[in-house]
């Protein structure tokens, strides 16, 4: 049976300037189908999906809706040929109900009779699958809440048409499974359903069609039935990628990061963090999953040196030049204790531990020399500021979740943003330039960072190359702890695998590395452990080779009462 065409791009050009943002894409949507969108940053996905949303007019080319050619000008227009885009941030009112926020600016003759817009919300949430109330507040909703009040926020205008740009980025395993029944009930009913997302697994899983941008320009578009990811990878690249993660075993793992009932509150007085502890070491990377605002960003931030009065402990374990293990003299008990810890190590940098040797071998090897002990300088971190804490000697790195508004500074260039590290150690008036010119032109080379040059402002740049430009500079500090929130978010598949490596690099190197991420897939690939929190409180950590995505879902959404009864 032939598909009925919804919508039809003929030719379709956008220029911003010099730069060709889309370049006579041709694309269809049928009728009853969900389509996937792909391809690398700054491919002109979301441009070309804003034409079609009223959002952007295109320079050249045509619409057809059903058939006839449309003008779409504004989201109004959209919205009369029943086209609706769910954004990835939300656009809501935090002090109105469900119902109050679907209704808004939609034009009724009279007041608004809100007994009515319920009966209607309850309606289109049934008829798909929803669960919403749709007296609830905005403030009090979940994330797959609000969510949910954005798609039907569009249902209740009319839309058979829908964008979602990427929708299951802040949602649990089982949120997202709940969305997906939606959508497939809503492809049921004849929407055409268009999606946004980095998530190739969730492409396969979800949609009937993929079509693949690259440069502005579409490639193909193909039967996901009929592909698989290392072939969408090469469409969306141009060349064959490499998508396995190696995770290697730590290797001589040791403290490196203390967390110890951490509390924390807000300008309100509302708890957002809630005795949270826990240790990452040098060697390994420790993941951080969440459901979005359950504390992590505040986490790493209290880390840094960002949150001031907070209770609880932050200690750092700087190593020293290790030292022989005749500094215990002939006490060999000791030195047994401390090598059960993994205190010690030979000159090939091996765990010696003594199991099973007698007291006279462990005196043979103490009196050897070749046995080094490896003592920590301990470094409490609490209300220390960023630059105190680098004054004490700690090699600290920290790749923000705001990438432009506390990591790079968007109307410098990339030499500059190398200098914010160093700028106080010029004379007055005098920066030496040479070395961040060099640092930046490194970042470029090494990461492929897209940029006319290193003094063009990084606001200019996508995002994926505004990430590489601070995650670059970061790694550039030699750290002994490297913090990174949401480091792939909104990134292509070919740049988020360039960052996940670099953090394998890391990691080899002996650094402590603590991810925060939203992939559960990506947690457990790269992760050796992975801290689960909700609500700012430490619901497990589990090991990564072990766990599932199933049993974090369920961490994920742990709530406190659970949290005491099993205390």
């Amino acid at each position: 049976m032939e598909k009925q065409l919804a919508l039809q791009l003929r030719g379709i050009t956008k220029r911003f300037g010099r730069v060709v943002a889309n370049n006579h894409v041709d694309l269809d949507v049928n009728r009853g189908e969900i389509l996937a969108i792909l391809g690398e940053n700054g491919c002109g996905k979301t441009t070309l999906m804003n034409m079609i949303a009223g959002i952007y007019f295109p320079d050249e080319g045509h619409i057809y809706v059903d058939g006839q050619e449309v003008v779409i000008r504004s989201p109004k227009d959209a919205f009369d040929h029943r086209i609706g885009m769910i954004h990835q941030h939300f656009k809501l009112v935090d002090l109105f109900t469900a119902a109050e926020n679907i209704v808004l600016g939609v034009h009724e003759e009279g007041r608004y009779n809100l007994k009515e817009v319920n009966q209607r919300v309850t309606e289109i949430a049934g008829k798909y699958g929803f669960h919403i109330d749709p007296r609830k507040k905005i403030y009090d909703m979940s994330v797959s809440e609000k969510q949910t009040v954005e798609i039907i926020k569009v249902l209740y205008r009319g839309a058979d048409i829908l964008i979602l740009d990427e929708p299951t980025a802040v949602l649990t395993p089982q949120e997202i499974d709940k969305l997906f029944d939606v959508l497939r009930r809503m492809r049921a009913d004849g929407k055409s359903i268009i999606i946004i997302t980095h998530k190739l697994h969730e492409v396969l899983d979800v949609s009937d069609r993929v079509a693949i941008l690259r440069r502005g320009e579409h490639i193909a578009t193909v039967n996901t039935a009929e592909t698989n990811e290392s072939q969408l990878t090469e469409m969306m690249v141009g060349e064959k990628v490499s998508l396995d993660i190696e995770r290697n075993d730590p290797v001589d793992a040791a403290p490196r990061l203390e967390v110890m009932h951490l509390n924390l509150h807000n300008a309100e007085g509302l708890h957002v963090l809630r005795d949270v502890t826990f240790t990452a070491n040098g060697g390994e990377i420790l993941g951080i999953a969440g459901i979005a605002g359950s504390g992590q960003r505040e986490l790493l931030e209290a880390i840094a040196g960002l949150q001031p009065q907070m209770e609880g402990d932050v200690i750092f374990h700087n190593p020293k030049k290790d030292k022989p293990v005749t500094f215990f003299h002939k006490s060999m008990k000791r030195v047994r204790e401390l090598g059960a810890q993994g205190m010690f190590h030979d000159q090939n940098m091996k765990p010696v531990s003594f199991d099973g040797m007698s007291t006279a071998e462990i005196r043979k090897w103490v009196e050897s020399g070749n046995v080094l002990f490896k003592e920590d300088e301990i470094i409490d971190l609490r209300d220390k500021t960023p630059l105190e804490i680098r004054q004490l000697g700690v090699r600290l790195s920290f790749v923000p979740e705001d990438r432009l508004g506390m990591g790079l500074v968007g109307s410098m260039g990339i030499t500059d943003n190398m200098m914010l590290r160093s700028y106080r150690k010029g004379p007055a008036g005098f920066l030496d330039r040479k070395k961040p010119r060099e640092l930046a032109e490194e970042i470029i080379r090494e990461l492929k960072v897209n940029t006319p040059g290193v003094n063009s402002p990084v606001r200019r740049l996508s995002g994926g190359n505004v990430q590489k430009v601070l995650v670059g500079r970061e790694i550039a500090f030699t750290p002994k702890v490297l913090m990174a929130a949401y480091p792939v978010r909104g990134l292509d598949i070919n740049s988020s695998y360039t960052i996940y490596h670099l953090l394998n690099k890391q990691k080899e190197s002996g650094v402590a590395v603590i991810f925060v991420g939203e992939d559960l897939d990506v947690l457990l690939a790269l992760s050796d452990r992975i801290l689960v929190m909700n609500s700012g409180a430490v619901t497990g950590i589990v090991d990564a080779r072990h766990a599932t995505k199933e049993e974090i879902g369920l961490l994920m959404t742990k709530t406190d009462r659970a949290r005491k009864e099993e205390a």
